[in-house]
């Protein structure tokens, strides 16, 4: 095979954590075919293999064994279909922000208020992104994908996919056991926008363009989020934690400008940055990790760090959560070649 395989490669950049890790072997297929044959490859040498994307919802240890694959393929085409709708075909290393700003630029409506998530496509569905009101699933079609083990290609349905607030299939089930290669979005050409969340609809006018919607939502995330190329970081760090109806009137009643969102069973979704910031950690730093100054969900680097520390920090915030509130927090990156300690 003349696809080159790197040894000792750094992945210290390729997480935008930057936390210090290394592939003991590290290759990046350039098409699927390529990545089938990196596949069986591995299996015949008895390797691990570890998929990685653009880095940004991970945790990644020191060093990972066996051989890191990261999909290079990033074609994506339109197909026409019925009523208005549109079929996206993106692969797997598309990164996402250009595809959500290539297809506002083509007036098509679905994604908008998905601009600026970091990220590569094929990682999309493992953490069903979201922002703004608006889910991955809502859009999704269909995940095409290669079976690990043996190099069988399935297609998943939107339904199959188990889809769940920050959950998928990819983090259960199927979890280490697939590499995802494409997927098929579902959007329209008619005028949909989404604009019931946060301070959204104050930010555009009264019938804005798909473009204006994501312009918007770039504006919003630059103000609140950190650049991950400036300061280490993963976005949200902890998930919106889910309440119960008693535990949230009983919160509410000590608390009544607690932020929360009531959802269709009952439950009631709390704002995990809200929870944080109420315990006075906002801007608090310990050693190399601290909690941003103006987003108290989010985590950051400020260098020379490293993944276990990260956690100790981590759940040090989610104790003082537990302590005042009574409520759990839960971490949202994955955990990459280290043991979960939360």
């Amino acid at each position: 095979m003349s696809l080159e395989i790197h040894r000792d490669r750094d992945l210290t950049r390729a997480n935008t954590l930057g936390l210090p890790s290394r592939a003991v072997h590290f290759v990046a297929p350039a098409s699927q075919g390529e990545l089938m044959s990196v596949v069986t490859m591995a299996r015949e040498r008895q390797w691990p293999l570890t998929l990685l994307g653009g880095g940004s919802n991970l945790i990644l240890g020191e060093c990972l064994k066996g051989l890191v694959v990261q999909p290079a393929f990033t074609g994506w085409w339109l197909e026409q279909g019925p009523a208005g709708s549109v079929r996206v075909h993106v692969e797997a290393g598309m990164e996402w922000h250009a595809l959500v700003m290539a297809l506002v630029e083509r007036d098509l409506w679905g994604i908008e208020n998905l601009a600026l998530i970091p990220g590569h496509c094929g990682a999309a569905p493992i953490q069903n992104i979201g922002a703004y009101g608006v889910e991955l699933a809502e859009v999704l079609e269909a995940v095409h994908l290669v079976y690990l083990d043996d190099g069988r290609e399935a297609v998943l349905g939107s339904a199959d996919c188990a889809f769940g607030y920050r959950d998928s299939i990819f983090k259960g089930e199927l979890d280490g056991r697939v590499a995802i290669t494409k997927l098929v979005l579902q959007l329209s050409r008619r005028s949909c926008p989404r604009l019931d969340y946060g301070d959204l609809a104050r930010r555009v006018g009264p019938a804005p363009s798909a473009r204006e919607v994501a312009e918007a939502v770039i504006s919003i995330r630059r103000e609140k989020l950190p650049d991950p190329s400036q300061l280490g970081n993963a976005g949200s760090f902890f998930k919106n934690p889910v309440a119960t109806t008693v535990q949230a009137r009983a919160l509410l009643s000590r608390y009544p400008d607690m932020p929360h969102f009531p959802l269709p069973d009952g439950r009631v979704k709390l704002a995990a940055g809200w929870l944080i910031d109420q315990c006075g950690l906002k801007g608090y730093r310990e050693g190399a990790f601290g909690v941003h100054d103006r987003q108290a969900l989010v985590l950051v680097h400020h260098g020379d760090g490293n993944a276990r520390e990260l956690l100790a920090f981590s759940n040090a915030i989610a104790m003082r959560v537990w302590q005042r509130f009574g409520v759990s927090l839960e971490r949202e990156p994955r955990l990459i070649g280290l043991a979960d300690t939360a």
